[in-house]
């Protein structure tokens, strides 16, 4: 059982598609695998693309825009036998070699490897490696800012220090825009979350390997180029993702530390609304609504 299965979710995916498509079989070198798609119920031509231009793919239509989590699930019901999964967002390019790379990095404890991701046109890559939530490092991240905190683990999730992305290193979540998992990691933590219904559902999946004993891992050698989403500007996504923010920690944490950090992660939202911020400024409105937690809203 040799083949990789490349898992893609897409949502009227049609204009990056192509791309993606295009730049597959280098990013696949040296590997036997097959591409999975499962479509959210797209209402631009994302299925007749993929019938076009890769007619060997497997489609699973799920009918509805069911998230993330769901669209996986309802990939890998499909994908049939495989080694190791590779998880794609339809605005990656990989670059030659990428997948290979990855699905080589895993064993030996490490469950889960991701690339170096460039933004498009940046040189620099995109800081993509993270901690786990505390209550003090939400508390940095709002009092300091992101770039700032960074310097110090204690104080940021992201993880900024230039040396960690010139070595192979271990994190406990990474961003999901492109991931290999070994299928011992898939079978020990069985489906993803599909409650988060986007954002925090990679977070859920690799704290959970990881309390299985399966690692993340960054492997530098494997580049990718991820064109990017929305959640920055967008009220809505951005909303959503504060929200699955504290619903994860909350997951895992008393009832007290988890006001703790839904305080702290508000103190954020509140000091760049008061700079202008829109996105943030829809955060604040949904987090000190009652029940804000109880549910995640669809887009």
């Amino acid at each position: 059982m040799s083949t990789v299965a490349v898992v893609v979710v897409t949502w009227n995916s049609a204009p990056v598609l192509p791309g993606f498509l295009a730049a597959l079989p280098a990013g696949m070198a040296g590997l036997d695998w097959r591409l999975v798609v499962a479509d959210n119920d797209s209402g631009d031509d994302t299925v007749a693309v993929l019938r076009t231009l890769a007619p060997a793919a497997v489609v699973v239509e799920t009918g509805r825009n069911a998230g993330y989590a769901a669209g996986i699930n309802a990939a890998l019901d499909v994908a049939g036998e495989y080694r190791a999964v590779l998880i794609c967002n339809p605005d990656v390019r990989m670059r030659q070699g990428c997948a290979k790379r990855l699905v080589d990095g895993l064993g030996n404890g490490t469950g889960i490897v991701v690339p170096l991701l460039y933004e498009d046109g940046g040189e620099a890559p995109h800081h993509s490696l993270r901690r786990e939530s505390t209550v003090l490092r939400a508390l940095g991240e709002a009092l300091i800012g992101n770039t700032r905190a960074g310097r110090f683990p204690a104080l940021s999730e992201i993880v900024t220090e230039p040396a960690a992305y010139r070595r192979p290193t271990r994190a406990d979540w990474a961003t999901g825009a492109l991931m290999a998992l070994s299928g011992e990691c898939l079978a020990d933590c069985g489906r993803w979350d599909e409650s988060f219904f986007l954002y925090s559902e990679e977070t859920e999946y690799c704290l959970r390997a990881r309390d299985r004993g399966h690692t993340t891992r960054l492997e530098p050698a494997a580049e990718a180029v991820h064109l990017g989403g929305d959640s920055r500007v967008s009220p809505r996504l951005w909303t959503l993702l504060t929200l699955n923010r504290v619903r994860l920690y909350r997951r895992r944490h008393g009832a007290l530390a988890t006001a703790a950090f839904r305080a702290a992660v508000l103190l954020r939202e509140i000091s760049r609304a008061a700079l202008g911020r829109p996105a943030s400024r829809a955060a604040v409105a949904a987090l000190v609504r009652p029940g804000a937690l109880r549910a995640t809203p669809g887009p």
